[in-house]
């Protein structure tokens, strides 16, 4: 029997996660779903594009709101003329500052990362005999 590699990207992907104490983190998939409310406009349609709920999204979304001085989205409901949802200053300096900080990070432990890759039982483009 063959078995093959997972179906990941053979480059690995370093994904952080910070965590602020015991109240607030901001991690990958809150920065996803930063990023995908200021391209598409709606928390809902950011949502739905990672496969996520509404209701998860809007609640990813006030945990950020509160966990920071600042709120990050700022939403309006429907109605006549449609609702949505805005990414405020704040929240686009948060994620120009996380997605910076994954740049460096990835930067800094790339000959690690490929150091583990490496020790891999199957590792990427390793064939079997």
């Amino acid at each position: 029997m063959n078995e093959q590699a997972p179906s990941r990207s053979d480059r690995p992907e370093l994904r952080i996660r910070i965590v602020f104490g015991d109240d607030a983190m901001l991690g990958p998939g809150k920065a996803d779903l930063l990023e995908r409310i200021g391209e598409t406009g709606s928390i809902a349609a950011a949502g739905r594009s990672m496969a996520m709920s509404y209701k998860r999204a809007w609640m990813l979304v006030e945990e950020m709101n509160a966990a920071f001085r600042d709120p990050l989205v700022e939403s309006s409901r429907g109605g006549p003329h449609g609702g949505g949802a805005r990414l405020t200053e704040a929240g686009e300096v948060v994620l120009a500052h996380y997605r910076k900080l994954e740049e460096i990070m990835a930067e800094a432990g790339a000959a690690r990362i490929g150091q583990l890759q490496g020790m891999l039982r199957l590792a990427p483009n390793a064939t079997e005999a």
